[in-house]
């Protein structure tokens, strides 16, 4: 579970293309020595010596998936218990102004990460002798929750844009120009570990690129100022990894007040084999988490979606909900803007040079009927 920043701790205006089905190849200097091959991102990667991973839990999150595809194997709603406020209409597009502080730096969030983010559990998790996650308290006062992981069981090209009826984005990038719609990160790494670069971030035939080499020194992205409430979705491959790196799309808050201001982490990807991934709900000034995972190969192209509005958050991939919560007393307080970032959490020694791609970013707007 990560904190965000630039996110870890997060499109330029362009036509936006159709709903993202059509995968684009990665140039050759896309792809990290030693992971996979460059003429096919979709083939076998070599997986390094894996750390722990986030064990699957045991109470659940409602989702039903109305498409006509493949059942889903998600288990009903458990903790859930919030009060429903009334949704709204949205508030204002974000405007394009990047974003550049690094929240991550902070000394509170510094803090937050030492009490608890070690060896691929979240602050508050523990293992049972069977695999069980089970929750407690973490280093400050917060806990974890978790649910049953679920499988992803939706086609690869759908977008929950396109499935939901959401609209037109009214802010998208699509990587074929330049970066001036975000704030690249220049400093330290996550938690002070390693270096931000924005030299990490690279365009090449309409692919985003963030690498993180052997030092760790890597990158991170803010797509300028948020919104409170709205849709965020984008299409991301992550070649099988060394442990120490975690690939992100979250949604950071503008005040920069983490706890406080909170932080979903809607795609966190901490299996090196990038075959599971994590949902994280931070909220409270203790940091306490709802957790969900969807297992799924992270290692093809997949579209990767959340939704925020008054009474709930949800998070999506290839239009599947696999990850809900009503209880509004853990929802953002303020706006949140959208990040990307390719995390550095050291586990000694040279780490194996690794990487995560994006095809493109969309927001859209709540409307007042939906």
């Amino acid at each position: 579970m990560v904190l965000r920043f630039a996110v870890v701790k997060g499109v330029a205006a362009a036509v936006c293309v159709a709903s993202g089905s059509v995968s684009p190849t990665l140039p050759a200097t896309f792809a990290p020595a030693g992971t996979c091959s460059a003429a096919d991102p979709a083939s076998t990667c070599t997986v390094p010596a894996a750390a722990p991973l986030l064990a699957e839990d045991a109470t659940a999150s409602t989702a039903t998936d109305p498409a006509p595809a493949a059942a889903l194997t998600e288990t009903p709603a458990a903790q859930d218990t919030g009060t429903t406020a009334p949704e709204t209409a949205a508030t204002a597009d974000p405007s394009s102004e990047p974003a550049t502080a690094d929240p991550s730096t902070s000394a509170d969030y510094q803090a937050g990460y030492a009490a608890g983010y070690a060896d691929g559990l979240a602050p508050g998790q523990g293992t049972t002798g069977d695999g069980t996650t089970t929750s407690g308290t973490t280093g400050t006062s917060g806990t974890t929750s978790s649910s049953r992981t679920v499988t992803a069981t939706s086609a690869p090209g759908v977008t929950a844009a396109a499935k939901f009826g959401w609209g037109t984005p009214s802010r998208s990038d699509e990587f074929t120009g330049d970066l001036s719609q975000w704030g690249l990160y220049d400093g330290p790494g996550h938690a002070g570990k390693g270096t931000r670069s924005p030299g990490a971030a690279s365009i090449q035939d309409g692919v985003l690129a963030i690498n993180g080499d052997s030092a760790g020194t890597t990158g991170g992205m803010a797509w300028g100022k948020g919104a409170q409430y709205g849709r965020w979705e984008g299409r991301v491959m992550a070649p099988a990894s060394d442990p120490s790196y975690n690939a992100l799309l979250l949604l950071w808050p503008d005040a920069e007040n983490w706890p406080e201001g909170g932080e979903v982490d809607f795609m966190e990807m901490s299996d090196p084999a990038r075959q599971k991934t994590d949902m994280f709900l931070h909220y409270g000034a203790g940091n306490s988490q709802l957790h969900g995972q969807v297992n799924i190969d992270a290692t093809q192209w997949h579209n990767w979606a959340v939704e925020w509005t008054p009474d709930h958050i949800a998070a999506f991939v290839d239009g599947q909900e696999w990850f809900r919560t009503t209880d509004t007393s853990t929802l953002p307080p303020g706006p949140m803007h959208l990040t990307i970032q390719l995390d550095w959490f050291p586990k000694g020694g040279s780490a194996t040079p690794s990487a995560m791609h994006l095809d493109w970013v969309h927001y859209y707007p709540l409307t007042a009927t939906g």
